[in-house]
């Protein structure tokens, strides 16, 4: 039998899998555009490539943080995008000790590409919907994005701070 976790309401149980299956669907149309520029990077790393881009240059401490990983994995992470070519690395002439990481044009463009790639694979998908659904869709995926502190200027409902993760 499946038994519910305590707390969990019934009714909530159609809308996680309903919002699993869109996230699933999401998910594939971002692998599907990172794919499709060809690039050696992982999505872990793109998510981290499009924070850096959003938020501009930032010290390590900061970016794992907006990760929610600890520093030593973003240290590796940003290792495997320096050695691509993607990340650069510089010293604040003030403090010798804080490093900032940074896109370089060739991310900014991997960036850019994979972007548009998923624009158009979404507007093919969405292009399926009546406006009515479409309409539904937007209000129902904000409301979502909200809760979720996805959107800029928002927290989350259970009161942590930080910015968008796109």
């Amino acid at each position: 039998m499946n038994e519910m976790p305590m707390g969990a309401r019934p009714e909530a149980e159609p809308l996680a899998e309903a919002v699993q299956s869109a996230s699933r669907a999401l998910v594939g149309v971002a692998v599907r555009s990172i794919n499709a520029t060809g690039a050696d990077v992982t999505l872990s790393q793109y998510r981290a490539l499009v924070l850096i881009g959003a938020r501009g240059p930032q010290r390590l401490v900061d970016l794992a943080q907006v990760l929610d990983v600890n520093r030593s994995t973003a240290t590796r992470m940003c290792d495997r995008l320096v050695a691509k070519g993607l990340l650069r690395r510089t010293r604040l002439s003030g403090d010798r000790r804080t490093v900032r990481i940074a896109l370089t044009p060739e991310a900014r463009a991997l960036v850019d590409g994979v972007t548009e790639r998923r624009n158009a694979h979404l507007a093919r998908i969405l292009a399926e919907l009546t406006p009515e659904q479409r309409s539904a869709a937007v209000a129902a995926l904000t409301t979502f994005a909200d809760a979720a502190a996805e959107q800029p200027g928002t927290t989350p409902r259970d009161g942590r701070t930080g910015p968008p993760t796109p």
